[in-house]
């Protein structure tokens, strides 16, 4: 039998190894939605968490396939904009910069049924950031992605048969913003002072809302979970498109223009259990199923298409997330806990982008020194499979035909580092 003085120290654990795994999945995932902060048996809790995450995904044997360019006349074969030939450019090129994902929550019971959190994170958010200095920088040269996300979450619980059952309810208000640059045109050796970036900026926000289903049993140590979380709808996403580093058709210098469109960031649904398996050991084990196939192309224009304010789209072609989890805990003594962990995620990416699947090996303590403090540390190391990137096609159109790259199995690791008050 499972003590359930185990718990507290074994379950630190779990959360804090659960937080990092998830701190690289697919998608535009950084932290996703966690609430294993209501559950905590004190009246009053405090958390603050901070995970770090260095991905190093470097694509290698690119190719520029869309050599067309903007400075050629307007009707001829070479027009577009393909940003021109760049296949005299370096040929691999590392994609991805290392992020932070913070989370700060806080707990109160009200009275003996009744537990209410909120809580602050970024649960959505990317950034890769090759430059210009290589064959697809027509196709990317800074893409990010960040996050603000505000949130209060309650649980009304009552007692039936050995356990106690919760029924899981709350709100959520998101902030989204990023930034998309790549290279329209080539003025290399031309002596022109342009640049030939064009930039995409865009901004929204929307409300979303979780609903879920709780069973515990104290005794064992044993929690089952299941919550989703709905999408979150942006239909107010806005920003410009600043073309004034490109020469349009005439050629007359580009111009910056408001543009808008919608989107929206997906919904989730997670099964979490845990248990008691030995006295001082603990079982654990997740199942996350996320909408992110919702994201394919996303267009933006301005209020009047014209050749000098042209439309423009973000493709992400994304398939649905899966990310599964399983591990063990063990309690050392009184102040010590330690765990162990193997964590899969299903790539969002299948033919074009490089989100291909992803095996985490995670591993965190927890140190107790009093009845009042926690404090963790949990870290992971895992494998960014491989993959190559090209053209595909999406309701009829051809998507990726500007530059197609592979990708070795590359390293990823994190680590997160947290402490609770309790009260």
């Amino acid at each position: 039998m499972a003590q359930s003085g185990m718990k507290k120290g074994i379950l630190a654990v779990v959360a804090g190894m659960l937080a990092v795994s998830a701190a690289h999945a697919g998608g535009l995932e950084r932290s996703g939605y966690n609430i294993d902060l209501l559950f905590d048996p004190s009246d009053y809790a405090a958390e603050a968490t901070a995970t770090y995450v260095n991905p190093q995904r470097e694509l290698k044997n690119v190719e520029d396939t869309d050599t067309t360019t903007g400075l050629a006349p307007v009707g001829s074969p070479a027009f577009g904009s393909g940003g021109g030939n760049l296949n005299n450019r370096p040929n691999s090129v590392e994609d991805t910069e290392s992020y932070w994902a913070p989370r700060i929550g806080v707990k109160a019971a009200l009275g003996d049924s009744i537990d209410c959190m909120a809580d602050y994170s970024q649960p959505w958010g990317a950034h890769t950031n090759p430059g210009q200095n290589w064959a697809g920088a027509n196709n990317n040269i800074e893409t990010k992605v960040e996050s603000d996300n505000y949130a209060a979450t309650c649980s009304y619980k009552w007692e039936m048969g050995p356990g106690i059952v919760r029924v899981i309810g709350g709100s959520f208000y998101q902030e989204v913003g990023g930034f998309k640059e790549r290279l329209v045109q080539d003025f290399t050796g031309t002596g022109l002072p342009f640049s030939g970036v064009g930039r995409l900026d865009l901004e929204g926000d929307g409300w979303g809302w979780r609903t879920g289903v709780a069973y515990e049993i104290p005794e064992y140590a044993m929690r089952a979970s299941l919550v989703y979380n709905s999408a979150v709808d942006l239909d107010n996403l806005a920003g410009s498109i600043d073309l004034r580093n490109v020469l349009l058709p005439g050629p007359t210098i580009g111009t910056k223009y408001g543009v808008s469109g919608s989107a929206s960031m997906p919904d989730s649904l997670e099964l979490k259990v845990q248990s008691g398996i030995a006295p001082g050991w603990l079982a654990f084990g997740s199942v996350k199923w996320t909408d992110w196939s919702q994201l394919q192309v996303l267009k933006f224009c301005p209020a009047t298409v014209t050749p000098f304010t042209p439309c423009t789209t973000l493709d992400l072609l994304y398939r649905d997330g899966w990310t599964v989890t399983g591990g063990i805990g063990h309690k050392f003594n009184d102040q010590w806990s330690g765990a162990v962990s193997l964590t899969w995620d299903r790539g969002t990416s299948h033919g074009y982008g490089t989100q291909t699947d992803t095996w985490l090996v995670g591993t965190g303590v927890s140190y107790t020194p009093n009845q009042n403090i926690e404090v963790r540390l949990a870290g992971s190391v895992g494998i960014l499979t491989s993959g190559s990137s090209g053209p595909v096609t999406f309701d009829g159109q051809v998507i990726g035909d500007d530059v197609t790259y592979d990708f070795d199995n590359d390293f990823v690791g994190a680590i997160s580092t947290s402490l609770k008050v309790r009260f």
